[in-house]
């Protein structure tokens, strides 16, 4: 399955969740998409609940479901909490890092600013935005992208970076310094759902 294009704004509305990070596509309307939206049935099933869940996940990384899997096979392997792991790998993607440093206003931007090559990986330019990034590494935007007005209008809006990146506003560069932890993850996804929709 290819990566949803669609209407952005329509989803979040659907899931009932900020897929942006601005908030601005519940904020008029807070009640999912179609003519029935305000008087919807809210009760889900239980498979429901995990589906929805999943999608809620997917959909903010903007992922497809075959990477979406293999990813959350990967963390299994890992010691700790399956589903911590997995939304530690998530953060841990090339084009997270960048949206999380305030290089762009959303992961879609992110992601279109790795794949035009703008961004390089210890002074190699790297343009796959799943390129999973390892503690230490250095994520910088090219000499020739210093100028660009997405990033010079993201860095004036988002001030926050989380405490488990490094980022020099002046230098536009940084790093990750360790993976995060879950009191730093969104906190709106109940992982253990989705653990529980592929352990069925």
């Amino acid at each position: 399955m290819a990566r949803y294009t669609g209407p952005s704004w329509k989803l979040s509305r659907r899931l009932g969740i900020s897929l942006s990070g601005t908030g601005k596509e519940l904020e008029k309307r807070p009640y999912a998409p179609g003519p029935h939206g305000p008087n919807q049935r809210k009760k889900l099933s239980e498979y429901g609940l995990q589906l929805q869940e999943k999608q809620k996940l997917r959909h903010m990384y903007g992922v497809t479901e075959r990477q979406f899997r293999n990813l959350f096979d990967q963390a299994g392997k890992m010691q700790g909490k399956h589903g911590e792991n997995f939304m530690a790998l998530l953060e841990a993607r090339l084009d997270n890092v960048v949206y999380r440093f305030g290089l762009a206003r959303t992961r879609r931007q992110a992601r279109q600013l790795v794949n035009h090559g703008h961004i390089t990986v210890n002074g190699n330019r790297v343009d796959i935005p799943s390129f999973r990034v390892q503690p230490g590494q250095t994520i910088s935007l090219r000499e020739k992208s210093r100028n660009l007005d997405i990033v010079k209008e993201s860095l004036e809006v988002n001030s926050f970076v989380p405490e488990f990146l490094t980022f020099d506003a002046d230098k536009l560069e940084g790093s990750l310094s360790r993976l995060p932890e879950r009191s730093e993850l969104p906190a709106e996804i109940n992982e253990a759902l989705i653990v529980e929709y592929y352990s069925r």
